[in-house]
């Protein structure tokens, strides 16, 4: 067989290995080693096997992904997603579904110190679901705004799906960062409006909470203090140019052990806790990094992504045409596979399509990101739900999946903004060239 055939198999047998339920680190490793082998010789996929495993695990630009996920560990087991929360239903509490927004900006903030979709929701569904409970909430509404605003945490920065576009499309990690920053917002506002519209509509659905006094609203900006400091010291020292993004996670994880120690919740028990979950979470990330790098060595040999990027170029259809099929691509391929794994296996293939076309690479990393957050709550592999429905057992997945499809027509309006208008990514990117 000639190489570009091997490279079809290859991609055949990657998929049957991700049906069959095997790791997506394991099944990238596996299919890329055995393709190189049979295409180059079995010695030299040994050895890059094992250059890449030791490249990617002694690599200096990855170590900023341990020290984001340690600063949001850290920060989470110091309580700072109680008060992020309690200060968000403060202000927005007396709103129709007003604890159900107070929830999107709860997430918004917390996202701005964790990098993880996932663990935002588990985070804060675990913070919000028993008070909206207690205020007698619709639980399909609450469990899927607390779904859909846990995938906040993918786009606000620091974001480890960021980090790892940036490493694989050798982009800069601070510009995909604060790239991120306005579509966050946009999406956060968007969802506080779905939640608006549909409990003005249905009140039942959310019950509007007391006004709070106008007093009591400032003293409870004291629970956003800390994240506020994070965040400007992390996102505003690489604006500035004072840090380089592995310098600034490091900023952040001592900030946040800094700030658990001010509140009196570091305790050798805390910090275990949160070393381990970095561990867990870094090993992880670093392993699908790993693999997307073997099988994007595989793929690149066989001359597989050269072609398809040559074939979409010279389609009969204006670039936004093409564009618009790698989008519906990844909408429907988000639905079947994790975020950070279809990030790692398509890079390699539509990165050189974009370029020959001319989009912006910054743009682009901003819409996969947009686009795979619909993937992590819509069926059969919403992760975000599975995450929310672990913690909340009382409530069927279908309920939490009913609940998020309004958020998921949200985030398709924010993908067409953000394709009519690429200056709401770019804006702030661009005041730092």
């Amino acid at each position: 067989m000639s190489p570009f055939q091997v490279g079809l198999l290859g991609c055949v047998c990657l998929l049957v290995l991700l049906s069959s339920s095997m790791p997506v680190a394991i099944a990238m490793m596996l299919v890329g080693t055995a393709g190189f082998a049979a295409v180059v010789s079995p010695a030299a996929a040994m050895s890059m096997l094992t250059a890449e495993l030791y490249d990617t695990f002694t690599s200096y630009s990855l170590t900023v992904i341990p020290l984001f996920v340690l600063m949001g560990q850290a920060a989470f087991h110091s309580g700072i997603s109680r008060r992020l929360f309690q200060t968000a239903y403060h202000w927005m509490g007396h709103w129709p579904g007003g604890m159900a927004i107070s929830t999107i900006g709860a997430c918004t903030a917390f996202g701005a110190i964790c990098g993880s979709g996932p663990a935002t929701a588990a985070t804060m569904a675990s913070v919000v679901l028993p008070e909206m409970k207690r205020y007698r909430y619709d639980m399909e509404l609450a469990t899927g705004a607390v779904a859909a605003g846990g995938s906040l945490g993918m786009l606000i920065p620091p974001s480890v799906v960021f980090i790892v576009y940036a490493i694989l499309t050798e982009q800069s990690i601070g510009k995909l960062f604060i790239a991120g920053i306005m579509p966050g917002i946009l999406i956060a506002v968007l969802f506080c409006l779905t939640i608006w519209i549909l409990c003005k509509r249905r009140p039942q659905l959310g019950p509007a909470g007391p006004q709070v006094p106008f007093g009591e609203k400032i003293r409870s900006l004291a629970g956003v203090s800390e994240t506020l400091v994070l965040f400007l010291a992390v996102i505003g020292g690489m604006f500035a140019g004072l840090f380089t993004p592995t310098e600034a996670a490091a900023v952040g994880a001592a900030g946040a052990i800094l700030i658990a120690a001010f509140q009196k919740k570091l305790t050798l028990s805390m910090l275990n806790r949160s070393l381990k979950e970095t561990v867990r979470t870094s090993c992880m990330v670093m392993f699908i990094v790993t693999g997307a790098v073997i099988f994007g060595r595989f793929l690149a040999i066989t001359q597989i992504p050269y072609k398809l990027a040559s074939f979409l170029a010279s389609l009969p259809l204006p670039g936004w045409g093409i564009m618009a099929l790698i989008i519906l691509f990844y909408l429907l391929a988000g639905c079947f596979v994790d975020a950070l794994g279809l990030i790692m296996l398509t890079i390699p293939i539509f990165y050189p399509v974009v370029t020959e076309l001319g989009f912006d690479p910054i743009w682009f990393g901003v819409i996969i990101v947009v686009v795979t957050q619909m993937g992590v709550i819509s069926p059969p592999v919403g992760v975000n739900v599975y995450v929310v429905g672990g913690i909340e057992r009382d409530v069927p997945l279908q309920t939490i999946f009913r609940g998020a499809m309004p958020f998921l027509a949200a985030l398709i309006v924010a993908a067409v903004l953000l394709i009519i208008f690429p200056q709401i990514a770019l804006f702030l990117p661009n005041l730092i060239r």
